[in-house]
Formats: structure tokens, C-alpha cells, sequence
């Protein structure tokens, strides 16, 4: 039965990464403002998206950033219909690394369509990120 759900999945991520090359998307700091939430003009936490968004904060030259990557492009095929991803280069954008704090990478900034957001710092197993994609941005239950 397990040998047939990685199957599954990978026959899934195959015809997902075959089908759309990329579905995370670049943000700069203009993009955050426009698309995600517009912290220099309002006080308080308000998101513009519809759907829940995931956010990773990374730099080109980090080793777990470059470990995160495939699972984030694999997870952005699988929850295509339910949840955006996006990636944020701190080198480039300092401005949001300063708005988030961020001083260590890689970190994921799990964004519900209501409510506080959450950051989370570091490098974490697939397995962790669907259990946050799924529990705290889709309230599914277990």
C-alpha cells in the first residue's frame, strides 16, 4: 500500500511540474505590498489574498534554502487549487527581511486568509510543511 502512494505522488508530481513550470512566484517588496499586505500604509496585520499563502524567505547562496526549494515547488503543485506560493530573496529585499525581523534563513511565513500569520525559522522535513499547510492555513483535522 505505501509503495503505491509514492507512486501516486510521484506519478502526481511528474504530471504537476510537467504541466507548470513554475507556480511559486517571485515577490519583491512592491509585490508584498500590493498582493500580500501593505505594511508601511496600515497598523495592523491585513491580508489582501483570497486563498492562504505560503512565503519563503530565502538568499541564493544558502544550503537549506537550497534544500526547501524542490519541496516548496512540489507542494505549490499539489495544493495548486488551495494555497499560493511565493519566494522572497532577502538579498534583494532587504526591506521585508528588516519588516519580518529575518536575520537567519531559511524562513516560511504561513499566511491564513484570516488571522496572524506565522514564521517559522529554519529548515523543516516535507512532511512538517503539509502538516502546517494542512492544520493551521486549511483548518483540516487529522
Amino acid at each position: 500500500m505505501l509503495m503505491r502512494k509514492q507512486i501516486l505522488l510521484i506519478g502526481l508530481l511528474f504530471l504537476c511540474l510537467s504541466t507548470w513550470a513554475e507556480e511559486v512566484h517571485y515577490l519583491t517588496s512592491a509585490q508584498f505590498r500590493k498582493k500580500i499586505c501593505d505594511y508601511r500604509n496600515v497598523k495592523d496585520w491585513t491580508y489582501k489574498g483570497t486563498r492562504p499563502c505560503v512565503i519563503d524567505f530565502y538568499t541564493t547562496w544558502c544550503g537549506p534554502c537550497k534544500l526547501l526549494a524542490p519541496i516548496m515547488d512540489e507542494l505549490s503543485c499539489i495544493y495548486d487549487e488551495e494555497v499560493d506560493f511565493y519566494k522572497v530573496d532577502i538579498d534583494q529585499e532587504r526591506e521585508l527581511a528588516n519588516v519580518f525581523g529575518i536575520h537567519s534563513i531559511p524562513q516560511v511565513l504561513y499566511v491564513p486568509v484570516e488571522g496572524q500569520p506565522i514564521l517559522v525559522p529554519g529548515f523543516y522535513p516535507r512532511e512538517n510543511i503539509i502538516t502546517t499547510i494542512d492544520e493551521f492555513l486549511l483548518k483540516k483535522k487529522k
